[in-house]
């Protein structure tokens, strides 16, 4: 099929709850309507009422709307996507803080301060110049008073000491870290197992799991759609057995990134209150088969053993 040019027109929000409607969807408070469609964007919601759409008999996905559906059922799916982004932030962020006190912990106290400013702490492949490079560029764009001071009291800026550094990189640069780290027994440096061990994870594991949640970050920094997206960045299968379906039916919905979260929050002792809130939402949307299975849970998703 050859590519067309693009030339529908921008519609007022009354004539996009009109188009809307011709398709099927009932829109039961239409001054609400609007002032959500001014709030949130047609584009936007466009992603929630998408379920709703039916499909033709070659399986394709049509214009027109499932008898009986509303606007504000899709609402209501975008108020549950964007509790649940919010969910996920938080214990991202503190996943993300356990990370850096590790890796800091332990490489200030086998190697110093400026453990990280010295290549033979990292594997040979690891792209160690050009990841130094930016973290210190971005040390000597950084606005902290820490920093601020630091410069202005001692040698060597942007070069600063471990402990401080890990405060100004980003999760991606955070991962990084870690990946570059060296872990050979032989050899009897095995740095990422000291951390890794901290969360009673192999270390390659984490490794893929930071690179998966580095992803899942950007995605709710960015208010994207989290609910039911098939995702891109995906961590590698475990073949141990509660991570294999049926149990945990697929690795590329959110259900396999909630464990994981779960996983290491209860290796840092301070998870329990957040899979209470995470389970409170779930309730709410886990009694349609339709929308739980879009996030890949299983039915008894309560009983799975890395939840309990």
């Amino acid at each position: 099929m050859m590519p067309e040019q693009y030339n529908k027109p921008a519609l007022t929000f009354e004539d996009q709850l009109k188009k809307l409607e011709h398709y099927g969807l009932i829109i039961s408070n239409k001054k609400n309507a609007v002032q959500q469609l001014s709030c949130i964007s047609y584009y936007r919601l466009s992603g929630y009422w998408y379920p709703f759409r039916q499909r033709d008999e070659h399986g394709n996905v049509t214009n027109q709307f499932e008898q009986g559906a509303t606007f504000e059922q899709a609402l209501k799916l975008y108020e549950f996507d964007r509790k649940l982004r919010s969910l996920v932030l938080d214990a991202i962020e503190r996943v993300e803080v356990a990370i850096r006190t590790q890796i800091t912990y332990h490489m200030a106290h086998t190697y110093g301060a400026f453990a990280h400013a010295d290549s033979k702490h990292f594997h040979p492949r690891f792209n160690h110049g050009k990841w130094l490079s930016r973290l210190e560029g971005e040390t000597s764009r950084s606005s902290d008073e820490f920093i601020r001071h630091y410069k202005n009291k001692y040698t060597g800026f942007p070069r600063i000491p471990v402990w401080m550094l890990t405060e100004v990189m980003s999760f991606g640069a955070l991962s990084f870290f870690y990946t570059g780290l060296q872990n050979n027994q032989k050899s009897g440096v095995e740095d990422k197992k000291a951390v890794s061990q901290h969360f009673n994870v192999h270390h390659k594991r984490l490794g893929d799991w930071l690179h998966t949640l580095t992803y899942i970050r950007n995605i709710c920094a960015h208010h994207s759609r989290l609910w039911n997206r098939e995702l891109a960045i995906r961590p590698d299968q475990n073949k141990k057995s509660q991570w294999q379906p049926p149990i945990t039916p697929r690795n590329d919905r959110v259900f396999y990134i909630l464990l994981i979260l779960r996983h290491l929050l209860k290796a840092t002792a301070n998870g329990d209150e957040w899979a209470k809130e995470i389970s409170n939402l779930l309730e709410e949307i886990t009694d349609v088969a339709r929308w739980r299975i879009a996030m890949g849970i299983p039915e008894n998703w309560k009983e799975h053993p890395i939840w309990k």
